[in-house]
């Protein structure tokens, strides 16, 4: 059942970006009296589940729920209909249009994309507001990854401003040292001292490499909230509800503490003492590639008092604005890390994108989902790729600036190439989740 409201969830969010973002070249089409052939949710190899024609276009849904399109005629696109492009030019095909008209034509679903982002953070902050913890909201401090102690940071610390402005939400610091050039932070130590910490350039390599994603989390404390079967805790007694007061005789208050304990043991047996209910009880176990099998109770009371804001309709605009507009930045700034080694590997499908949708039908979730997916459509988009709205652009670009339009057979063999790397690289992003799948399922 949950798997199919996260299916639900994400198939509803796909059909709305594709539509809208389909119908932003269909509007700009039909007012410069360009003919639209067919505007399609979803694409119609060999038959439809639903087609009717209205006018001269065909409207319809396919099968196969990897996108859409509107086939624009005298256009090489996806159709590939070479066939029409051997005919004279007529007046109503996209070819015989101006330049400037079949650009905006090409811009106009990833302006639809983006607009359509701006709207929903509008709303979203508009409608629910939003949850932050400011730096006197976190009750214990921040738990420090080991790599960053060396800049200064310590076990306790809360976060004050990032490059000289204040934090807003402490919660977000790790993401914005991943993606936004930070130079320093100034902290506050558990001492009560004030310091403004230097971080270096390549930080976010630093932790994209290193495979820390969260430098800085909430410390709590080290209670179990589960464990997992025939892992080494399971077979060595824990149960939910254990305390985990010491391992090795070093006292182990906070989870992060007792979670170093672990992945500093090099997978020798340690000794763990729990309170167990009104009992002290000591349990050995070893860890296996740095890991146990539990996972914690997290109490957020304990941990961090949230607050709630709420915002004006004008408000909301400047907030929203600033959503996406952040959005957009952080999305460009880790596409960079798609072309590493590592980046490749991580490349997920509809399946990964499917996961961010909860198994529980949440409307503003879905909608934040909904907003960053249709912010990442249109960058995407945009990509310079034969095939992509981007290519097409390019190469009207390149028409405008030199007044040599590209021929039709360059396009077509463009539009292949463009179209077989999209292909691959849809394969193995869906390949990648379902290795991803059986190696969960071994």
């Amino acid at each position: 059942m949950e798997n199919l409201i996260i299916a639900g969830q994400f198939l509803l969010s796909l059909s709305l970006l594709i539509v809208l973002h389909e119908l932003g070249h269909f509007i700009p089409a039909k007012l410069f009296k360009t003919k639209v052939e067919k505007f399609y949710l979803f694409f119609d190899y060999k038959f439809s589940l639903f087609k009717k024609k209205i006018g001269e276009t065909v409207y319809g849904i396919g099968w196969i729920p990897l996108g859409g399109y509107v086939k624009i005629a005298g256009m090489i696109d996806e159709s590939m209909d070479t066939e029409q492009m051997k005919q004279p030019a007529q007046p109503w095909e996209f070819r015989s249009k101006p330049a400037w008209q079949r650009l905006i034509i090409m811009l106009g679903g990833v302006i639809v994309n983006f607009i359509l982002g701006l709207v929903i953070y509008i709303m979203i902050f508009a409608t629910w507001g939003e949850e932050v913890v400011s730096p006197k909201g976190i009750k214990n401090g921040f738990a420090i990854h080991k790599h960053f102690e060396q800049y200064g940071f310590r076990n306790g610390d809360t976060f004050l401003a990032v490059d000289g402005k204040p934090v807003e939400n402490v919660l977000r610091v790790s993401k914005h040292l991943f993606l936004r050039n930070v130079k320093n932070i100034e902290v506050l130590h558990a001492d009560g001292t004030k310091e403004t910490l230097s971080v270096p350039e390549d930080i976010g390599k630093q932790m994209w490499q290193q495979n820390i994603m969260e430098p800085f989390t909430p410390m709590f404390p080290a209670v179990i909230d589960s464990v997992i079967a025939n892992k080494p805790a399971f077979k060595s007694g824990f149960i939910k509800g254990d305390k985990v007061v010491s391992v090795n005789g070093e006292a182990t208050p906070y989870w992060s503490d007792f979670t170093a304990k672990i992945q500093q043991s090099e997978d020798k047996p340690l000794e763990v003492s729990v309170n167990r209910g009104n009992a002290l009880v000591t349990l050995t176990v070893t860890p296996e590639e740095s890991k146990i099998g539990v996972a914690p109770l997290f109490v957020t009371e304990e941990v961090a008092t949230v607050e709630h804001k709420k915002y004006s309709l004008d408000e909301s605009f400047s907030r929203g604005s600033t959503a996406a507009y952040w959005t957009l930045k952080d999305y460009m700034a880790q596409f960079k890390y798609v072309f590493t080694k590592k980046g490749a590997s991580s490349m997920g499908g509809f399946i990964s994108i499917a996961k961010i949708f909860k198994p529980v039908w949440d409307w503003k979730v879905f909608w934040t989902n909904t907003a960053f997916l249709s912010i990442m459509l249109g960058f995407m988009n945009l990509l310079p790729i034969p095939a992509l709205d981007g290519g097409h652009v390019v190469f009207t670009l390149y028409e405008m600036i030199t007044g040599r339009k590209p021929g039709d057979k360059f396009l077509e063999y463009a539009q292949i190439t463009g179209f077989v790397l999209l292909l691959s690289l849809l394969a193995f992003a869906n390949g990648n989740d379902i290795y991803k799948l059986i190696v969960g399922w071994l």
